[in-house]
């Protein structure tokens, strides 16, 4: 029996008394997956990017392991029901307009302690002062540093579109304007260097392209490690006190941990490993979140067909974001049907061994986002679930 066949005989073991559709974490792999993160991360605090888990227990469960600290929001509500619940460090990854949500944050004391907003634009500190409503309490604030990698004057770029502040003089330019501008307080400063720990580099079947992300990805960490430095100090000639330099992602956690400039590291995803992850060579996860469905017709030989399973993931539209058919091995997708709003074939000789009933298993193509289809996680240790938790849409939160 391969491992995979002995992972699919226990999940179905465990979860026999339960009809799917339903969603499961095997908390083995999580926790085996969050310790090879605090690993690669070589002593640096790991914050937990809570758009990829998306569950409160989940984030309590890793934040309680040594060599986590802290939470990476995505949006200005979510932080400030995490502040409400009792996280008590929780940096706001992505610029906000939430004008309510900067009204309760200026007015509460607990909130503006636990919460770190993100500002690129002087215009955004704009936003939140007209946002306050008479709130005076100082606003935490962290810069973003472009990391992309830019070639040939800026005419080819490499990476994500996100901050505006591409050079270190840049960055200490903004610094100042929020040093000398009451209600705020500079903290920290990130760079995410998505073309580095989100882009797989060893596609199947794809030999010249791996090589050649390969090739990008090592000059753009040479590129950032150095620019990166020099923001870092350009800022902290402004102020000197600040608390953070959050770099990093799942995929490249051990290069951004080696620079000196970081001082801590952002990951999330690398705690479920998702089908994406599966493109790397920096690391190796162990699958820990799934989702059942429900085999209920059979229309064919080599064809079943399965409930729900339409969920693709968000990015560039494309096969790589649909979820994986994964237990049992060997099934397939109609290209002519793919993954369904309600019902979806599967094709493959081991659907002639599967009855009305059976469950087939699968893996999300990105980590949170299958919190967004399912109220609650069955949490799975050895051959039990031994707790079922509500998901942020559980709780009956949908914050984007």
């Amino acid at each position: 029996m391969t491992a995979r066949a002995a992972d699919r005989a226990r999940y179905d073991r465990a979860t026999v008394a339960l009809d799917a559709p339903f969603a499961l974490v095997d908390l083995d792999a999580f926790d085996a997956n969050a310790a090879d993160l605090v690993r690669r991360a070589q002593g640096k605090p790991v914050r937990v990017a809570s758009k990829s888990v998306r569950c409160r227990a989940l984030l309590e469960r890793v934040l309680a392991k040594e060599g986590f600290r802290g939470i990476m929001s995505f949006t200005l509500a979510e932080s400030l029901w995490l502040a409400r619940s009792g996280f008590d460090d929780v940096l706001l990854a992505y610029p906000s307009v939430d004008r309510a949500g900067y009204a309760e944050l200026a007015s509460d004391p607990k909130a503006a302690a636990a919460v770190t907003v993100m500002v690129d634009d002087v215009a955004q500190l704009d936003l939140i002062d007209a946002a306050r409503q008479g709130g005076r309490e100082v606003v935490r604030v962290c810069l973003e540093l472009d990391t992309s990698l830019q070639l040939l004057g800026g005419r080819v770029r490499v990476g994500a579109r996100r901050s505006p502040l591409h050079s270190p003089a840049q960055l200490a330019e903004l610094a100042r304007a929020v040093a000398r501008r009451p209600g705020f307080r500079l903290v920290g400063i990130m760079a995410y260097e998505g073309h580095v720990a989100g882009v797989g580099d060893a596609l199947a079947g794809r030999p010249v392209r791996s090589r050649a992300i390969r090739l990008m990805q090592a000059a753009a960490r040479r590129e950032l490690a150095e620019r990166r430095g020099a923001a870092v100090r350009a800022v902290r000639a402004v102020v000197p006190e600040l608390e953070f330099v959050n770099g990093g992602g799942t995929g490249s956690v051990q290069y951004t941990a080696a620079e000196d400039a970081v001082t801590e590291i952002a990951a999330g995803s690398g705690l479920y490993v998702p089908r994406l992850f599966d493109n790397y060579t920096s690391f190796r996860g162990r699958p820990a979140a799934l989702f059942a469905l429900p085999v209920v017709r059979r229309p064919g030989v080599g064809v079943v067909t399965v409930l729900g399973g339409g969920y693709p993931a968000s990015g560039a539209a494309g096969r790589d974001r649909l979820p994986e058919p994964y237990l049992p091995e060997g099934l397939r997708y109609d290209p002519q049907e793919g993954a369904g709003e309600v019902q979806t074939p599967l094709l493959g000789s081991p659907a002639d061994d599967l009855l009305i009933g059976d469950k087939v298993w699968f893996r999300h193509a990105k980590a949170g986002e299958l919190c967004e289809r399912f109220d609650v996680l069955h949490l799975l240790e050895g051959d039990t679930v031994t707790a079922t938790v509500p998901t942020y849409r559980g709780e009956g939160h949908t914050f984007l």
